[in-house]
């Protein structure tokens, strides 16, 4: 628990060492922070919240700079975010058109790079295979094998345990039923073709198929991969907090190129409400030590469909980092619902 005073002169550290990213002294803090303080009380509570994790001091310089711990404390309870003027609302709002529903979310990836100078990230929805055709095939009294070919020719093999013995005839007729009914749709799609048809049919039969897109789907599920969308990741060249470790920053595009840990990791946001900041090692990826993630879900309709953010350094201005990928996930979230 820090008092009122040590949360002011680091709420003025914090905010001077984004402004002007030199390690701010006693000097600086006297001078911007409105408190009436010694320059030697200030050097004190400097020492109290250094020996508390909150701020370090840099071995070439007398000033501190905040630690990702000093970040996280700024960012929970010193903040003050700053609303989007509404002019700039209405600018992103015109760059996010719902009649392009195929280009909307390259836009909202280029349009945070662009307001914020950093890399702009869309975590875009899953794509659901569809089928091209269903197949059962009976390996014991208990066990069928559930053959799943999707239209872009994969195949998924699933066992399905039944309650009763099928025979030959009836494990056709059952295959024949879903792929009349089937073919070229997603198993969403499937499933409200089918919902009332499934409950008309003999009990057992509709157990068999309803198992049989239960498992379809947790196949499909399993391997359907979000398509992951990133724009000006060239922006983080120009920062000088990344730029001055080469090592480091091929580090942060080797991780921009593989992608599958940074899905996870905005994936996890989609399950959040609202907006979720990740500082440096909270990630736990490692190239992500030295930056931040500021991430928002976006919607269609009242359902998550992915994640939008942006990447940069510790060092951002997350007071206008965060709103700035608020107002955009919810105005994305209405050009989807609207297209």
């Amino acid at each position: 628990m820090l008092d009122a005073r040590a949360r002011t002169l680091l709420k003025t550290l914090v905010e001077r060492y984004i402004a002007e990213g030199q390690p701010v002294g006693s000097r600086t803090l006297s001078r911007f922070s409105g408190l009436e303080l010694s320059p030697a009380t200030i050097r004190n509570v400097m020492s109290d919240l250094e020996e508390m994790g909150f701020i370090t001091s840099p071995h070439t310089s007398a000033g501190r700079i905040p630690t990702p711990l000093g970040y996280r404390l700024f960012v929970d309870t010193l903040l003050r975010v700053q609303p989007l003027a509404q002019q700039e609302i209405c600018d992103i709002q015109g760059v996010i058109q719902p009649s392009q529903p195929q280009r909307v979310l390259i836009q909202a990836s280029q349009l945070l790079s662009e307001l914020t100078r950093f890399a702009g990230v869309v975590i875009a929805p899953r794509q659901q295979p569809r089928i091209r055709q269903i197949e059962f095939l009976k390996l014991s009294d208990s066990r069928i094998l559930l053959i799943i070919v999707t239209a872009d020719g994969e195949v998924q093999n699933r066992i399905l345990f039944a309650r009763r013995q099928y025979t030959p005839a009836e494990l056709v007729e059952a295959a024949n039923y879903l792929n009349q009914n089937c073919i070229g749709l997603d198993f969403e799609q499937i499933r409200r073709r089918l919902k009332d048809e499934l409950a008309q049919l003999h009990s057992d039969m509709g157990e068999l198929m309803t198992a049989a897109l239960n498992a379809s789907d947790e196949a499909a599920s399993a391997n359907a991969h979000p398509q992951y969308l990133i724009s000006g990741e060239r922006n983080l060249l120009d920062v000088e907090d990344l730029s001055s470790n080469m090592s480091r920053l091929r580090q942060l595009f080797d991780l921009f190129e593989k992608k599958t840990s940074l899905n996870q990791l905005l994936e996890l946001s989609s399950r959040a409400e609202g907006v979720q900041v990740y500082i440096g090692s909270e990630s736990g990826i490692a190239p992500l030590d030295e930056c931040s993630v500021v991430a928002a879900p976006y919607e269609a309709d009242g359902q998550v469909l992915g994640t939008i953010g942006v990447i940069g350094p510790t060092r951002m201005a997350y007071e206008r980092v965060i709103p700035i990928v608020d107002i955009t996930a919810k105005l994305l979230s209405s050009a989807l619902s609207a297209s």
